[in-house]
């Protein structure tokens, strides 16, 4: 169980720097002070995977690849990889948002620059990662230089037979074939989470620790489902039969059409969940806790036949229980670091297995107003095993939220939180009415109370994260030295002391 506590949402990708985007450099143990110094426990981030076509974290190219773009280009300096002038050419001027077409542009040029300067000790040190991580690398190392080479197609389009069936001589002659580009690939992996090993270490001594997040389906575009096809619901194409979605929702109103391929459980099942078992070890080695996403596709899962339309074609399929959990229980133990993402249409079935794993759940301010019944989102019903946040990173900003709802919806809010003022407008780094909610949220039961950076800072819904269903635009929000020097710590920290939640 965890103490009770606090912390602050904020991607990797948001934090500032100069080389336009959130690295694993010395702006992330900046951070992580400033929220010791404030009385926060934990800093929750979303995937470190890596991106899609539209810079979502949660259609990755692998389960378990870390994004190139955090690698930290002055640490690559400091080790002899990149020049002075190098550095200075792949600084970014403009610190407000990612500009995801630039970097795709750059940064893997600058990366092949380090990776030319790599001497025999690097190499040995890269080989050892690759045995150390022998169950995903060499296939995702090799995966990414065969997508390059068929200009970007997935694999179920390859035009080799031999490859896109994963056949074991097409796929080692492959490996001789292009042995320097495949070991750029490791190189690359080996220097991310060496980065990130390093720079956890010294955020975990600061005394905070990372929240991390893990997609529940894996893209059909992935080393993943090439290299573990049976694990899938495929035809003989290699092309899903059922894929991933949810139903009409408070997002979408046709549903989300994610289009993942669903796993065959029964398989999974049969080799007690391996596959997964890996992941999750290999992501509690990452995180000191991890969050679960869309958690109740482990009770039931919406599928939707791979030529469908819209999600709104999909059904309800019973999905892997407490069989499942009872394996994690045997490898990891009784108390494993794991958050369930229980948000969306939870109905008994997931209620039930929440209380049968025993795992903390998540409860979201912004949907404790939107009827006028006693939802088990506000916040006297949250319990005492949960997670609560003001908004996730698929929610709008407090300040956006009060601005998009319906007055009624918002007076029946403030009246809530205490709040009378006529000023529930006044956005910045004292927004009045948001830290009303952020005060009441805070004196929950709740053992753990998460807000998004941009709610600390009263920032509108032009700085929100994500917006679900919508595939462009999103995923580009940073904040500035600026933005995190303006907060108001002093606030902050009387806050936590208040509510009990302080680390310091």
């Amino acid at each position: 169980m965890i103490n009770r506590s606090s912390g602050v949402l904020l991607h990797i990708s948001s934090l500032p720097g100069e080389y336009g985007i959130g690295s694993f450099g010395k702006e992330a143990v900046e951070f992580a002070r400033l929220l010791h110094d404030c009385g926060f426990s934990y800093w929750q981030t979303l995937p470190f995977l890596t991106i899609d076509q539209y810079n979502s974290p949660y259609a990755s190219l692998s389960a378990f690849a870390g994004n190139p773009l955090f690698i930290d280009l002055p640490t690559l300096h400091k080790d002899g990889l990149l020049t002075r002038e190098e550095l200075e050419a792949n600084k970014y001027p403009k610190p407000y948002a990612v500009d995801y077409k630039w970097l795709k542009k750059t940064r893997d040029g600058v990366l092949r620059k380090a990776y030319s300067r790599i001497d025999s000790v690097l190499k040995e040190k890269i080989r050892a990662f690759v045995a150390e991580n022998a169950d995903w690398l060499p296939d995702y190392a090799l995966y990414v230089v065969l997508r390059e080479r068929e200009a970007q197609k997935w694999w179920p389009d390859w035009e080799d037979q031999g490859l896109k069936m994963h056949r074991p001589d097409a796929v080692e002659r492959a490996r001789g074939q292009y042995a320097d580009e495949i070991l750029y690939q490791e190189f690359v992996q080996y220097e991310f989470y060496t980065q990130w090993k390093a720079v956890k270490k010294e955020i975990n001594a600061l005394g905070i620790k990372i929240i991390g997040d893990m997609p529940f389906y894996v893209s059909q575009d992935s080393a993943d489902v090439w290299g573990n096809r049976e694990m899938f619901q495929l035809d003989l194409a290699g092309k899903a039969k059922q894929v991933s979605g949810c139903p009409p929702d408070y997002f979408a109103k046709d549903g989300q059409f994610w289009g993942q391929p669903i796993y065959d459980w029964d398989y999974l099942k049969a080799h007690d969940y391996s596959w997964w078992m890996k992941r999750l070890g290999f992501s509690l080695q990452c995180y000191d806790m991890v969050r679960i996403d869309h958690f109740r596709a482990f009770s039931s899962y919406w599928s939707i036949p791979g030529d469908a339309k819209t999600a709104r074609d999909g059904k309800w399929v019973k999905g892997a229980g407490m069989d499942f959990f009872n394996q994690v229980k045997t490898i990891f133990g009784n108390n494993a670091p794991i958050i369930a993402e229980d948000l969306g249409q939870i109905d008994e079935g997931v209620i039930q297995l929440i209380a049968d794993t025993g795992l903390p759940g998540m409860r979201v301010m912004q949907f404790a107003f939107l009827d006028n019944y006693d939802n088990l989102h506000l916040p006297h019903n949250i319990p005492r095993n949960a997670i609560a946040y003001t908004g996730t990173h698929d929610n709008d900003t407090a300040f956006g939220w009060l601005y998009s709802v319906s007055p009624e919806i918002r007076e029946r809010a403030m009246r809530y939180c205490g709040f009378d003022g006529d000023n529930w407008n006044e956005g910045g780094y004292k927004a009045p009415a948001v830290r009303a909610m952020i005060r009441t949220l805070w004196a929950s039961p709740a053992m753990l109370s998460v807000v998004p950076i941009q709610d600390l800072c009263g920032f509108g819904g032009d700085c929100k994260m994500n917006q679900p269903g919508v595939p462009e635009g999103n995923w580009a929000f940073r904040i500035t030295k600026e933005s995190l020097n303006q907060m108001d710590a002093k606030w902050i920290k009387e806050l936590n002391r208040t509510f009990y939640r302080s680390s310091i």
